[in-house]
């Protein structure tokens, strides 16, 4: 707690593009998107957006008539809260099939943006092969060409979709993460360091850094009492040795 409170007094997020309401369906997000801009103005953040799960998801997606409901209560905010940069954006799920997105053109006109993160719970997405790998159920020479699954599914979606932030990359599966990182300094994509899920860690950050690319701290928020939440990826980002200037959304105070 002592180190928190150091980095919270040098350091401050400026915007926080990955959260979560109860639009994400199955009690998956605790908050509606105006607990979530109210609590925004409460960090004294200057950007939000709103980032429900993918309607692939099998339990916590977005039904797709949800979205124009998203859009409006979006638009009606921007209004009553006039100091905060509001966005509607979703985290849409990686897949292995088409364009490697579970969102069609026709779901992108409510969006202004669009975050992409591999999952479980995701049909077409290799995803009881990643749980059983993961729980050391299957064998080494599996987990080996999951590793190339993966990371040909991730690379995929980043060069065939304009993604603004590729959301905890290296959950739920093996990637290599230095391919990752390649494909998102070409596209000009955003990395997360989360601070809901381990990943960016520690020694990946140092293994994306050798690239050209630009970093993001997310809260993830699933309660609205977590947006705006930066210290534990900005730990990692400083353990890691990563250039402050590097991350898009922290500053100095």
């Amino acid at each position: 707690m002592e180190r928190n409170n150091l980095i919270t007094e040098k350091y401050r997020m400026t915007f926080d593009y990955h959260t979560h309401t109860v639009y994400s369906h199955h009690n998956h997000g605790k908050g509606t998107i105006e607990e979530n801009v109210q609590a925004a103005v409460k960090a004294g953040l200057s950007g939000l957006a709103v980032t429900d799960h993918g309607p692939g998801h099998r339990f916590y997606g977005v039904r797709r008539e949800d979205f124009p409901l998203m859009r409006r209560e979006i638009d009606r905010l921007k209004e009553i809260y006039p100091q905060l940069k509001l966005y509607l954006g979703v985290e849409a799920n990686i897949v292995s099939g088409g364009h490697c997105l579970d969102v069609n053109k026709e779901d992108l006109r409510y969006f202004d943006f669009i975050l992409g993160g591999y999952h479980y719970g995701i049909p077409g997405g290799y995803c009881i092969g990643n749980w059983l790998d993961a729980h050391r159920a299957a064998p080494k020479a599996f987990g080996r060409r999951l590793l190339i699954k993966n990371t040909d599914m991730a690379v995929k979606a980043v060069y065939e979709n304009d993604l603004r932030i590729l959301t905890h990359p290296g959950d739920k599966g093996r990637f290599d993460i230095g391919e990752l990182a390649r494909a998102c300094a070409d596209t000009d994509t955003w990395m997360e360091i989360s601070t809901w899920h381990a990943h960016l860690t520690t020694e990946e950050i140092r293994i994306c850094a050798r690239e050209d690319v630009k970093f993001v701290i997310s809260s993830d928020a699933h309660t609205p009492d977590r947006v705006g939440s930066f210290e534990g990826g900005l730990q990692r980002a400083l353990a890691a040795g990563l250039d402050i200037e590097r991350i898009v959304n922290i500053e100095e105070c």
